[in-house]
């Protein structure tokens, strides 16, 4: 078998890219989304860039800890820009990128959607019978 280049690597496995299979990477990053930190982190970004603080603040329940590795993970996978400005005290402000705008809207309307159908779902859960 030929030796392939990174590229041509890669060009080769997303075609192959099927998120059904265990093995695919897109498994990773699915695991990564349907984190509900980075649901929110994502919809407060979507109104424009935020310091750390101001994201603690606006999204309830999140600790420190918490919101600092969900930025991470999603800086790391191009979601979130990070811009340090340099000065007394040094300024550190996360926004979205090109491609954390692009899956925003998404992650806003499964927001939206809970929001909306909190009711019935809650409703379901009372009248759901555990199996014995």
């Amino acid at each position: 078998m030929p030796t392939m280049t990174a590229a041509a690597r890669r060009g080769h496995e997303k075609v192959a890219y099927n998120a059904m299979l265990a093995a695919c990477p897109t498994r990773q990053l699915l695991d990564v989304l349907s984190d509900k930190w980075v649901l929110l982190v994502l919809a407060v970004l979507v109104r424009g860039p935020r310091r750390h603080s101001e994201l603690g603040r606006e999204i309830a329940g999140v600790s420190q800890k918490m919101l600092t590795q969900t930025l991470r993970g999603l800086e790391r996978d191009g979601l979130v820009e990070r811009t340090v400005t340099l000065g007394v005290p040094v300024r550190v402000d996360y926004e979205l990128t090109p491609l954390g705008h692009n899956l925003a809207p998404l992650m806003t309307a499964i927001k939206k959607w809970a929001e909306v159908h909190m009711d019935d779902v809650l409703a379901a859960r009372d009248g759901h019978q555990s199996p014995a």
